[in-house]
């Protein structure tokens, strides 16, 4: 993360939508539609969190754009990321890092056993994230994203101390 910026999480709401699409459309070349966005905030078991940031922390007055989001199930006792997507712009900046701890604390707290998600073969950088929050390669699910785009099960076991 750059010196003197935060990241603000909080809850996705209807209005944020738009600008989730937005940045949905720029990341994947298959994006979710605003009628996907817009049932994951009616399910009870999904959770789509918005970041933004926060360039100077002492200027309270300044909210911030919304730079990502984060979408996941919470479900039994798996956590699983449908989708997580940060703007081109702010990439490389510990925003997927934040969402995604944030995610996986609050799997651990509600006594979840692990969190899994999907990344496709060929998004190194995604890969290379996960890997630096301790998940596992698992198995291939070839096809997944359409033909010869493969998908990999990444899978992070929470410690048994946490439930």
């Amino acid at each position: 993360m750059m010196a003197g910026m935060v990241v603000e999480l909080r809850d996705a709401i209807a209005r944020d939508l738009a600008r989730i699409v937005e940045i949905e459309r720029v990341a994947y070349t298959t994006p979710w539609s605003l009628k996907s966005f817009e049932r994951e905030l009616t399910l009870p078991f999904s959770r789509t969190v918005v970041a933004s940031i926060k360039v100077a922390p002492e200027d309270s007055s300044w909210s911030g754009e919304l730079v990502g989001f984060l979408c996941r199930w919470l479900v039994a006792d798996e956590c699983h990321i449908l989708n997580i997507a940060v703007d081109p712009a702010h990439r490389r900046h510990g925003v997927g890092y934040h969402m995604l701890s944030s995610a996986i604390a609050e799997a651990a707290s509600k006594q979840a056993t692990c969190v899994t998600l999907e990344v496709r073969r060929a998004n190194f950088a995604a890969r290379q994230l996960y890997r630096k929050l301790k998940f596992e390669e698992r198995r291939l699910r070839k096809h997944y994203y359409g033909p010869g785009e493969d998908a990999i099960v990444m899978e992070l076991q929470l410690p048994s101390g946490a439930r």
